[in-house]
């Protein structure tokens, strides 16, 4: 669970209620139709610029902004340096036992091309293909979250001058005037949280999410290059470190 997003939102939703009730309360923010032009407005919207499975495919999408990765680079390379270990003792084909304990998909197919005896090139092809595609649908979904960011604060717009036009027609009653006002407002408001609290933040979320997930199986792709040439355990290690800080770097060799 990525603690950092929740955290996010949770403390700009609670700062906000808080500000809101040391003013005039709550319930002066709370209007439903207001919530159901910028809410429902943003879903019609959203689904009208991009085709209907993309747009239900957008809480399968959600949950990569709240998951974190359970292995780490670190592992994955402590991982080749045994499987290294293994290979040059026992030979490729003694790595068919250890495919069903990978919990890593990607990294189980890369060491199943390998040992299945594939030259080096053909699986590199194979997996940098599935890396493209794989960027594709993250970007995909991040491109939705954006597209919805600035949606919400439209349509709030559009529900302020609703309010507004509604406002006119009681010009002839001032008293109306005022709590219309804050009507009309409160779209704005509605607009302008879920843009900024919610989508856009999303958004850079799966981005930085797609890039750390490519970044990871490149990485793999390096390992496996490296067990088809049979490199040394320590040279393999050298060649992964390089993908992760300097601080980060825990040799196995010491």
């Amino acid at each position: 669970m990525d603690v950092a997003t929740i955290i996010g939102i949770l403390s700009s939703v609670g700062l906000l209620i808080v500000s809101i009730n040391m003013g005039v309360g709550i319930g002066a923010f709370l209007d439903l139709p207001s919530l159901l032009i910028v809410v429902g407005g943003t879903g019609c919207a959203t689904m009208i610029n991009y085709p209907l499975r993309d747009c239900l495919n957008t809480v399968s999408i959600l949950k990569n902004a709240f998951v974190t990765r359970a292995v780490t680079m670190a592992d994955i390379i402590t991982g080749f340096i045994a499987f290294s270990a293994k290979a040059r003792k026992e030979g490729l084909l003694s790595l068919e036992n250890d495919i069903a304990d990978v919990s890593d998909e990607f990294l189980r197919k890369g060491l199943q091309l390998t040992v299945d005896g594939l030259e080096p090139q053909a699986i590199v092809d194979i997996l940098e293909t599935e890396i493209a595609f794989q960027e594709s649908r993250h970007r995909l979904g991040a491109d939705i979250f954006m597209a919805m960011g600035s949606f919400a604060p439209a349509f709030g717009m559009l529900g302020t001058l609703i309010g507004l036009i509604s406002m006119l027609q009681q010009m002839d009653d001032p008293s109306a005037i005022g709590p219309a006002m804050s009507v009309a407002l409160v779209t704005t408001f509605y607009g302008a949280i879920l843009a900024n609290v919610v989508f856009v933040p999303i958004s850079g979320k799966l981005r930085a999410r797609s890039k750390a997930e490519t970044l990871i199986k490149e990485l793999i792709v390096q390992g496996i290059l490296a067990l088809c040439r049979g490199d040394n355990p320590r040279i393999i290690e050298q060649k992964l470190h390089a993908f992760i800080p300097p601080a980060a770097r825990i040799s196995a060799f010491r």
